[in-house]
């Protein structure tokens, strides 16, 4: 998982009132990364999935897939009298998706399971995407137009957004826990995959 929030740049002006956009325009740059697996049957392609697929943050645990992202903002802040105002947020977010691929040709029973498995896959990680993006219009909404008492400065509302950012992160943090939660429990929607990849006929 990537860093929630950077800043780069901030900008501080003068003005007598503040209307704030009313949604923003987020608008992600997408990513695809592949790592190769090998094997000529379902669960050998598993089995190295196993092996390679990339390590889930903070552990020693591989995941078939992996969605991260990268989320900076542009923030201007305005002073208002003898306050400061986030009048203004430019959202910089990039989504990589990481997904296993076979090395080698399959054969054909094999890989018309394989295809089913990843066309899978890639739904499965199209919502933790979903999430990311969600949770930066939450950020957006709970921030711009925020108004911080005596900063004429513009520098103690740099700390004043930090609850609503860390709220906003962990509401992602708990909905993405869920999902994976449910669709990997027995007879989830990634667990039902995994079956008809490995037992498929």
């Amino acid at each position: 998982m990537a860093p929630l929030a950077r800043i780069l740049v901030c900008a501080v002006g003068i003005a007598a009132a503040i209307a704030a956009p009313a949604h923003a325009d987020i608008r992600p740059k997408y990513v695809e990364k592949f790592y190769s697996v090998s094997g000529t049957s379902g669960i050998e392609l598993y089995e190295s999935i196993g092996a390679r697929g990339p390590l889930i943050r903070g552990g020693t645990s591989r995941a078939i897939a992996i969605t991260e992202f990268d989320l900076k903002w542009g923030r201007d802040y305005v002073r208002d009298g003898n306050d400061c105002v986030l009048a203004a947020a430019r959202s910089f977010l990039t989504i990589t998706y990481t997904y296993p691929k076979p090395a080698g040709k399959l054969p054909p029973h094999v890989a018309a399971r394989w295809r089913v498995f990843i066309k899978g896959i890639r739904s499965h990680e199209a919502v933790h995407g979903r999430y990311v993006v969600e949770m930066a219009q939450q950020i957006y909404d709970t921030t711009v137009g925020f108004r911080q008492p005596n900063d004429p400065t513009c520098k103690k509302i740099r700390q004043g957004i930090q609850a609503p950012l860390k709220a906003a992160f962990d509401r992602y943090k708990a909905r993405n826990r869920a999902f994976e939660e449910d669709e990997m429990s027995t007879g989830g929607n990634v667990h039902q995959l995994i079956l008809q990849l490995v037992n498929g006929r």
